[in-house]
Order: C-alpha cells, then sequence, then structure tokens
C-alpha cells in the first residue's frame, strides 16, 4: 500500500506524477484528510504538537519548500521525531538579488521617481528624490548564511562598498574575500553602517533584534532594509525613527503581520520601499524550490532519508524500522 502524501500548495503536473509514483496524492486542501498521512506539506498554516498528534504517529515528515520553517514547532516535532524538511539552496540567489534591489531602490528613490512621474500633481520635487550613492559606503549584513553571503558578495565586488558582517555561529576569526570583514559585535553593525540587511531567521533570539535601541544607534540618514522575516524588526520603533526623520528609509518584502494592515504608516511614507514577500518568487527560484521540496516528499515516501533536514539530529526519527 502507497503511503499517502499531503500538500496544500500546487506544483506542476510532471511534479505531481513524480510523487503519484510512489506515493497517494492528496491535494483537494481538506486538512481532515492529513489524518493518517506519512508526508505532509503545508505552507498555508502552522503545525503544533497538538496537530502533529492529531495527523497520527505514522506522520514522518513536514515539508516545505523554502528556507522558512518558522510555522512548525521543531521542538515539538524533533520530540515525537517527526522530521522537518526544507529547500535552503533555493532561493539564496533570488533573495539575495531582491535584497540588493531593495537597497539599490531605496537608495537611489527609484519608487519617489515614479510616483512623481506617473502623478505630476503628487506635490513631490527633486529634494525628495536625492539619492545615496553607494560606492565607498558601508553595509551592514546581519545573518552570513546563504543569503548574506551572496549579498556581501555582490555588494562588495560588484557595488564596491564595504561591507561588515555579524553572525553568531560564523566566528570573527573566519577567513572571508576582500572587502568583507566579520564582526562578533551585532551592535558594531547598526552604529557603522549606512546601510544594515537583515538575512537571519525568525527565533526567539531573533524577534525584535533591529528594535528601537538599535535602529537610533544607526548613523542619522542611514537605511534598513529587510529580507529576512517580518518579526525581526520591531516594526512599531521602525515606524518611530522613520517619522522623526532619524533613519532615511527603509526597504521591507516582509512586514509584522504580512500582509499589512491597511492602515500601517509605512505604506504611506515615500521614503519606504514595501513588497509583498516576493523575494524568492522568481522563475528559477520557485522552480527550485517546488523541485527540492518534490526531492524531499519523493525520498521520505519511499523510506529513504530526504536531502534537507532542519532537525537533522532526529534522524533517522520516525523512519526506524521501515
Amino acid at each position: 500500500m502507497k503511503p499517502k502524501v499531503w500538500m496544500d500548495w500546487t506544483v506542476a503536473p510532471e511534479l505531481q506524477a513524480r510523487i503519484r509514483e510512489v506515493a497517494e496524492l492528496i491535494t483537494d486542501g481538506d486538512q481532515e484528510k492529513m489524518i493518517g498521512c506519512e508526508v505532509v506539506s503545508g505552507v498555508r498554516m502552522k503545525f503544533d504538537g497538538a496537530l502533529m498528534d492529531k495527523i497520527g504517529p505514522q506522520l514522518r515528515i513536514l515539508a516545505r519548500p523554502g528556507i522558512g520553517v518558522d510555522p512548525i514547532d521543531v521542538d515539538a516535532a524533533s520530540a515525537r521525531g517527526i522530521l522537518v524538511c526544507n529547500t535552503p539552496d533555493a532561493p539564496t540567489e533570488s533573495t539575495a538579488e531582491h535584497a540588493i534591489a531593495l537597497l539599490m531602490a531605496i537608495a537611489k528613490r527609484v519608487i519617489v521617481g515614479d510616483m512623481s512621474m506617473r502623478n505630476f500633481d503628487s506635490g513631490l520635487n527633486r529634494n525628495d528624490m536625492r539619492g545615496t550613492e553607494l560606492l565607498g559606503r558601508t553595509l551592514g549584513v546581519v545573518g552570513y548564511g546563504r543569503i548574506g553571503r551572496r549579498v556581501a558578495e555582490i555588494a562588495a565586488h560588484g557595488i564596491k562598498m564595504k561591507v561588515l558582517v555579524h553572525d553568531p555561529f560564523v566566528p570573527a576569526s573566519t577567513p572571508t574575500p576582500e572587502g568583507i570583514t566579520l564582526t562578533d559585535d551585532l551592535d558594531e553593525i547598526f552604529r557603522e553602517s549606512d546601510f544594515v540587511t537583515l538575512h537571519t531567521p525568525l527565533m526567539p533570539s531573533t524577534r525584535h533584534m533591529a528594535n528601537e535601541t538599535r535602529l537610533r544607534m544607526m548613523k542619522k540618514g542611514s537605511y534598513l532594509i529587510n529580507a529576512s522575516r517580518g518579526p525581526v524588526v520591531d516594526e512599531a520603533a521602525l515606524i518611530r525613527v522613520l517619522n522623526d526623520g532619524h533613519l532615511a528609509g527603509a526597504a521591507l518584502d516582509v512586514t509584522d503581520p504580512e500582509p499589512p494592515l491597511a492602515d500601517n504608516p509605512l505604506l504611506k511614507m515615500t521614503n519606504v520601499v514595501v513588497t509583498p514577500h516576493i523575494a524568492s518568487n522568481t522563475d528559477r527560484g520557485v522552480d527550485a524550490m517546488h523541485n527540492g521540496a518534490v526531492d524531499n516528499i519523493v525520498l521520505a515516501a519511499q523510506g529513504q532519508k530526504p536531502r534537507w533536514i532542519v532537525n537533522a539530529d532526529v534522524w533517522p526519527g520516525r523512519f526506524a524500522g521501515l
């Protein structure tokens, strides 16, 4: 009897066919049909221990496309021997390029210029469109994982910015490419940078990491970019430091909550660029995430070790004895 795979997101017919070769695939979105499944891949819901127990003891993996697994209680999954899988390599290039696009857009006042051209009665003038030259400016990168490294590389070697990087999991003594310097002091990133870009996962230690204290450490006239997770930034504090003119601007692909409420002041600020969490939403990015997630699902359905496991120390977990 084939194992059951439940998904609430859509993949191309050829990827569905790969899954159906080794499993019964359920795609109608009926959450009750998760019960009894060995593999569950949900992107529109949160998974806590209670839901995992409801699905049943045969649940072996929770699989997601992309990097983020914050909707899953990973500790609860680990305690039950359930593997949590993602596709960490897939969105790297697309997300890094989007972060650089946000950096350029806010520095060069692209959105304000576009608004002025489309609405000649907007009241905007050329002073409102005065941008910031990037050559030789300092970019602070928080998080030196796959995406952070690529952002640092593009900024240092392509734009010729000075790049200062912090990651608590990367020792400051680690060799880095020319133009990129590691620091073990997170506050130094905020104090010394003209631009700060965030590339860290959401976890208790990073929630509101960019708080009011750190935002006010930043140089007057500097910029914040966030293409990681919305709650990494204290959004109320960000609004205050933008309103009083301490920061020159912000560029965000993520908000808290997401999507933002209609009355969110950030949406009315001409010195803020906001995109709807689309950094990885490119042709190659989506294709890589979907293929990677299906790779994990197919391997799990065959009783084999998935390629990417967030809680790898749990292996073999509920795969034991298959």
